[in-house]
């Protein structure tokens, strides 16, 4: 057996540590390059009315976009327009966004009008879909339009802010302001010949591969360089407050349940300890008026809608051949049209739900408030009390008592005069269980007893 040398055991560690010691300094002397983190795009779809609850969705995907240092928030609009105080509230988040703001028009067919070219401007990327067009963003002045000095101070708040920001975008100032003084409107081809977008793309995924690179002037004054290639775009979901919101935003939602609130809680004041249809009523009610809250509402057509329920109100009592009942519901129709006073139509309420509504809601009325007050207006009657003008038959001879059939029921009656079985009689009154009658005059003659 051959004796193993210690020496050469220690030789071969070393050697084995040696190599490790030179692998590991080769590792740490290479630079090692690491990955491109794939940038994070947030993206929110507006593809309704510019209303206080569209509003607070924006606001809410820039607070999210600005928390999570998002490359880009991408906004994706389709919309006919809206209330220009929800519009300014929108166009001033954009603005004010530490985090870049691409406004992107699509699909084809969408449009960016009236409010929404407002929106489309402030952004610092202004894209468009093919086959999309924006503009026609004149002022349409809730309430009817006023007098000629209101009306240009209007005006020209409107072209002014629109200015503002316009040409801190480096966008034709020119063709901005004429879509909002003389309403014109442009294609997607039209607005990036004008310089009023930066670009058409067909898809969110070419839309910011394009503007990768691209160099955006901030409203601070500052540069900043986009960096959007393959990102991976994050959708900014509504929440469920916001869909019943948005949802409830319908002005003609909020009529319906205005109106069916209303006649459920006259069903409950009718037939109180229902609990139901007071509760469920109420409810209706309260999301009616919340919900027409977040609208314009003219006081005018509110007087209308008080007068129409009072005009009402006197054709069930007083009754009046329906001329009151027809003048409510006509004050009624022209109310409810011209209750929300929204500058496009998608935000007033529809003329055939208008009419269906009244027509409905002022015939409802009238016939229940006329029931309640022909029963409020009626005595009780039980027993004999309730057999006062019926018709009764003799079931014998009266002279001048004998039992007599009311009803499908035998009473003991007296009557006036002595008649035979089978006479017609009428009762005219009671003594306790005992009936008064009185033969009726137009009777045939009575059959004679065997």
């Amino acid at each position: 057996m051959r004796e193993q040398v210690p020496g050469s055991t220690y030789q071969q560690w070393f050697r084995k540590a040696s190599v490790l010691l030179i692998v590991i300094s080769a590792l740490l002397v290479t630079p090692v390059t690491a990955s491109p983190q794939q940038p994070v795009v947030d993206k929110l779809i507006l593809d309704e009315t510019i209303q206080p609850v569209s509003a607070g969705m924006l606001d809410r995907a820039i607070a999210r976009a600005n928390s999570s240092n998002a490359a880009a928030l991408l906004i994706q609009i389709d919309t006919p327009g809206g209330l220009v105080t929800s519009m300014r509230t929108m166009a001033g988040a954009i603005l004010s966004s530490r985090v870049p703001v691409i406004i992107y028009v699509a699909p084809a067919g969408a449009r960016a009008g009236s409010a929404g070219f407002f929106l489309l401007e402030a952004a610092d990327i202004a894209a468009m879909a093919p086959g999309t067009n924006a503009g026609a963003a004149h002022v349409v002045f809730e309430g009817g339009k006023p007098d000629e000095t209101l009306s240009q101070k209007i005006e020209n708040d409107a072209e002014a802010f629109m200015r503002s920001y316009v040409s801190r975008r480096n966008r034709n100032t020119d063709a901005a302001i004429a879509a909002v003084a003389s309403s014109k409107s442009y294609t997607a081809e039209e607005a990036l010949n004008q310089r009023l977008i930066d670009l058409i793309a067909p898809s969110d995924t070419e839309l910011l591969n394009a503007i990768d690179g691209r160099q955006v002037a901030r409203m601070d004054g500052t540069k900043q360089v986009l960096h959007t290639r393959n990102a991976r775009i994050e959708f900014v979901q509504p929440t469920l407050r916001e869909n019943l919101l948005t949802w409830l935003v319908n002005p003609n939602i909020a009529l319906l349940l205005l109106v069916g609130g209303a006649l459920l809680i006259y069903l409950e004041f009718n037939t109180p300890g229902t609990i139901v249809p007071g509760a469920l009523g109420t409810l209706m009610v309260l999301l009616g008026v919340f919900a027409l809250d977040l609208l314009p509402i003219r006081f005018t057509a509110v007087m209308l809608l008080l007068a129409a329920f009072g005009l009402m109100l006197l054709e069930a009592k007083f009754g009046g051949h329906g001329v009151l009942a027809i003048t409510g519901v006509i004050c009624l129709t022209f109310g409810t049209l011209t209750l929300v006073a929204a500058p496009i139509p998608e935000l007033r309420i529809h003329p055939w739900v208008a009419v269906g509504v009244s027509l409905g809601f002022g015939t409802i009325t009238v016939f229940l408030v006329r029931l309640a007050l022909k029963a409020r207006r009626m005595k009780s009657r039980l027993g004999a009390d309730a057999l006062v003008g019926s018709e009764a038959s003799a079931m014998e001879p009266l002279s001048p008592e004998g039992h007599v059939l009311v009803e499908g029921e035998i009473w003991r009656a007296v009557a006036s005069e002595p008649v035979a079985q089978g006479a017609r009689l009428r009762v005219i009154g009671h003594e306790q269980y005992l009936l008064r009658v009185t033969p009726v005059e137009s009777a045939a003659t009575p059959r004679t007893a065997a």
